[in-house]
């Protein structure tokens, strides 16, 4: 299941299996020496079985893990096969769909299925399905129950998906943001690139350029690719767009979402960075790089390496210009719109607590956004700020 990040805490775990927590059971304390993640646990658990899998079943595709979706609904005496509405499917519903036809992972949710033969199951069934991936069956996802409302009709307009036994996990090292997090004024008349590619905020549209600066929290992303497959970009090559002010290719338009918010939410600032570059920049030392951008290579990133966008580049940053000084929460979400599948999505999210003093900026507290537990992340939304300069 690939190799873990950050720190080690446990070795030489001996449970009797009756113990409520990991923590509970015999261990020995870890040492530098004693552990490397190339021994990181790992488990598989068991669901019981519930039936669902004779729920749903694929048609059309040219295997077992591609094809239409058809669910079965109605009460004994009256069961039916029928089609789901395409209308706003996408990944994270197409998850639930292989979950629960045990097969896997979802590669791709497709909202059109023309290609694919339809038999003689044209009925739609169900509709406005929206889930949020880690349901087991679609019933257990919102939709719109016997109401169906379907914006496009016929079953050229119906949901599919493509399933995989892997799939891709990215996700960001927090430490090395914290580590890297700096403010820098930037002069406008070197922001005109950025400007071309949105990366800075709407009030920089009426600043007198090209005199005057910007404000920018920069920080370096190191993304690691921890799955079981590559990650690889929605588009073929054949799609992606020419940048010609920065000379490269983008093969996703948002690849992150970087934002300040207050510590009830509200979000003040946004950055948002494509994808200018998906390359291995490093890997673990049993894995090759297959991923280079450059002459037009071709882009992802392996299992077992990582992509690196240091703080020095263009649009590695949010803009803060018009930010007040304050105590807030600095946000980055890995592939936000879920245009890749992953095998998990609740990692792609880091969190820190920011402080800043209109000159300043301390990032501290940085983790991935299930990493603490609920209480600690209560204390983290309700940070109280700086009452020193000892960052609490």
């Amino acid at each position: 299941m690939g190799q873990g990040m950050g720190a080690i805490h446990l070795s030489e775990i001996r449970c009797s299996g009756q113990e409520p927590s990991l923590w509970k059971c015999p261990h020995k304390n870890i040492t530098a020496d004693d552990c490397s993640h190339s021994q990181d646990a790992a488990v598989r658990c068991n669901l019981p079985y519930i039936g669902v899998e004779a729920k749903i079943r694929l048609s059309g595709g040219r295997s077992r893990h591609e094809g239409r979706v058809e669910v079965q609904v109605g009460g004994p005496g009256s069961l039916r096969w029928g089609l789901i509405c395409g209308d706003d499917w996408g990944t994270l519903e197409a998850m639930v769909a292989c979950r629960q036809l045990g097969l896997g992972y979802a590669n791709h949710g497709l909202q059109e299925t023309w290609y694919w033969d339809s038999g003689n199951i044209t009925e739609v069934v169900m509709s406005g399905v929206r889930c949020t991936g880690t349901e087991l069956s679609l019933d257990q996802c919102t939709h719109h129950g016997t109401h169906i409302s379907c914006k496009r009709t016929g079953t050229r307009f119906t949901a599919g998906v493509i399933c995989s036994e892997t799939a891709s996990d990215l996700l960001l090292h927090s430490a090395l943001v914290q580590e890297t997090a700096y403010i820098e004024d930037r002069p406008l008349h070197m922001l005109y690139c950025a400007a071309e590619e949105n990366c800075l905020a709407s009030s920089a549209r009426s600043a007198n350029w090209p005199y005057g600066h910007r404000r920018l929290l920069r920080f370096s992303s190191q993304i690691h690719n921890l799955g079981r497959a590559d990650f690889r970009p929605k588009a073929g090559r054949h799609s992606w767009v020419w940048h010609e002010c920065h000379g490269h290719y983008h093969s996703m338009d948002i690849f992150t979402h970087y934002d300040i918010l207050t510590p009830n939410g509200t979000k003040v600032a946004e950055g948002h960075k494509a994808s200018f570059c998906l390359e291995d920049t490093e890997c673990q030392e049993d894995v090759s790089k297959r991923y280079e951008c450059a002459n037009f290579g071709e882009q992802g990133i392996t299992v077992g390496c990582w992509d690196l966008y240091r703080h020095d580049i263009d649009c590695q940053w949010i803009d803060i210009t018009d930010v007040k000084p304050g105590n807030y929460i600095l946000q980055v979400v890995i592939n936000p719109n879920f245009e890749v599948a992953e095998s998990d999505f609740t990692n792609n999210a880091m969190k820190c607590n920011c402080k800043y003093d209109g000159h300043r900026i301390w990032v501290h507290n940085c983790h991935i956004g299930d990493a603490f537990s609920e209480e600690a992340n209560r204390r983290f939304e309700r940070y109280p700020g700086q009452t020193s300069n000892q960052i609490i």
